[in-house]
């Protein structure tokens, strides 16, 4: 087993560290293009099993500090014992941990059959980036590339490979920078002037596509929107108290007013702004309508809503939407739940767990990511976390939505790092389909993100605040929206095309020991 506190076990601690950095709420972005390199160090003559428990280690040093906040998630609002949260915490941390092991593990078995980390490492990098995307319903959660979300030239390639390929970009430099650094220290490397050469064009071909991204005129899809976004700020502890719901009701109807002012063509609440079931309260639904008649806007509010489905009732995340009218158009449903946040797993053989979010049972996904009518354009509903995955904004902008709206609850997280790391993530899904984002957060982030990822006005966090502004509708055309992850799903093969040359190779080189050694002792005995 890799020791912690030897060279090896040092080196790969820093480079978690530095990684852990780049992120927000540190927000050293910079530090993502070096933060690799004390790891090379370390992987330098590891065989593959030290490699992968080298690679192992940087993923615990790394995630231990970008997912602290799990710890305030489970104790404070989940109401359960260090006891229960430290082992919860770790395990996510260990499992995320493994897939840093395996990248690691594939690149050195990729030396040893003679593919150079150059090609390996951000290959297998994004290999399992994605792969732990969707894998036990995936967590896609601080990839290398989302550490860049403010550094908007370079971002826009997420239209063609998504963040993939600003992971493989900052994967590749640290190969090449740990190359040129090995071969000035005058340890006999030679210079990487191939790889070099390549990030060299790549960053240039990248920045260029982004600048001309950026200098271009926005294609839209219908007239602009005026839009407010309203952040109530409820405390978690109160949100589903019955004594705080004529509360709730009245500050969001005060700063929809406020927001208002102006006109607005579409006002948006976050995620279970309304503390109660909306089908099921017809005095204060009319309370809503009412205000969407008086101020002649389309409304989309955050809801939990029930349905008779085969004969059982199932209790779902959703979003309603009113007409100025005051009439109820639709109603869209969270599609990819919270394990243990929304639902617990595999239920029946887990009657012991309890799920962390009190108040009301547990939750059934959606069934179809169909576009919301919010008058003049169509919007794609992200509910809270689902806007860490891709696939699911690609499918609603491919099946119609000019607009993506994402409403959230972020109080769970504090006053932590999270709602960073989240909002970050989000600002992607604007320019991987080149659809604006508007995101209503109860205590923060609020804001509106344009196609192409420029954050143009957000609020704090924990204040009671809105947003205004003018959003024109996308154009719903990118090639990521053609092709999707198929450049990650190309990753996932060379990765297993090294893994199993290497395993081939030793194979057979195995085999040419065996015979080797039964030929000797054959000569032996005939002597």
């Amino acid at each position: 087993m890799l020791q912690l506190f030897d060279r090896a076990g040092l080196l790969a601690i820093a480079s978690g560290v530095l990684i852990a950095l780049s992120f927000p709420n540190a927000g050293l972005s910079f530090l993502a293009w070096i933060a690799l390199i004390p790891l090379l160090i370390a992987l330098e003559g590891a065989s593959a099993r030290t490699a992968f428990r080298i690679g192992l280690t940087c993923g615990l040093s790394a995630y231990a500090i970008i997912l602290y906040w799990i710890n305030i998630v489970v104790t404070l609002y989940g109401h359960l014992p260090w006891a229960v949260s430290i082992p919860i915490y770790l395990m996510l941390v260990a499992w995320l941990a493994l897939f840093y092991g395996m990248t690691t593990l594939v690149a050195r078995l990729g030396e040893q059959v003679g593919v150079k980390a150059a090609f390996t490492l951000p290959v297998a990098w994004i290999a399992f980036d994605f792969i732990r995307s969707f894998l036990f319903t995936g967590f896609p959660w601080a990839m290398l590339g989302h550490s860049q979300y403010r550094t908007l030239p370079l971002i826009q390639i997420a239209d063609i490979t998504g963040v993939y390929g600003i992971t493989a970009l900052i994967v590749l430099a640290n190969v090449v920078l740990y190359r040129v650094l090995r071969a000035v220290s005058g340890a006999g490397v030679p210079y990487p002037f191939k790889s070099a050469l390549f990030l060299i064009t790549a960053l240039i071909a990248t920045l260029l596509y982004g600048f001309n991204r950026l200098n271009r005129p926005e294609t839209t899809s219908g007239p602009p929107l005026r839009v407010a976004l309203i952040q109530g700020n409820i405390p978690q502890d109160v949100k589903w108290s019955p004594a705080f719901r004529e509360k709730t009701m009245a500050i969001y109807e005060r700063l929809t007013r406020e927001a208002g002012k102006g006109g607005t063509d579409l006002v948006i609440w976050p995620e279970s702004a309304v503390p109660f079931f909306f089908q099921d309260e017809p005095m204060q639904a009319e309370r809503i309508r009412a205000l969407a008649r008086e101020l002649h806007t389309w409304l989309l509010f955050g809801s939990p809503a029930h349905e008779l489905v085969n004969d059982r009732n199932t209790l779902l995340n959703s979003a309603f939407v009113i007409a100025p009218t005051g009439e109820t158009m639709a109603r869209g449903d969270k599609l990819h739940l919270v394990p243990f946040g929304e639902y617990v797993p595999m239920k029946h053989l887990l009657p012991f767990v309890s799920k962390l979010v009190v108040g009301i049972g547990d939750f059934s996904p959606g069934e179809h990511a169909a576009p919301l009518n919010v008058g003049q354009t169509q919007a794609g509903l992200l509910v809270c976390y689902e806007a860490i995955f891709p696939e699911l904004a690609r499918e609603y902008v491919r099946n119609g939505a000019r607009i993506l709206v994402n409403i959230t609850n972020d109080a769970w997280y504090g006053r932590s790092s999270a709602p960073y790391q989240h909002f970050s993530i989000a600002v992607f899904r604007a320019v991987e389909t080149r659809t604006p984002l508007l995101r209503a957060a109860n205590t923060g982030i609020t804001a509106i993100v344009d196609q192409n990822g420029h954050v143009r006005t957000m609020t704090g966090l924990f204040v009671e605040d809105f947003r205004t502004g003018e959003v024109r509708p996308g154009s719903g055309d990118s090639l990521y929206l053609r092709i999707g992850d198929a450049p990650a799903w190309l990753c996932v093969l060379l990765s297993s095309g090294v893994a199993g040359l290497a395993w081939f190779r030793q194979r057979k080189n195995g085999q040419t020991c065996h015979r080797d050694t039964e030929s000797s002792n054959t000569k032996k005995t005939s002597s």
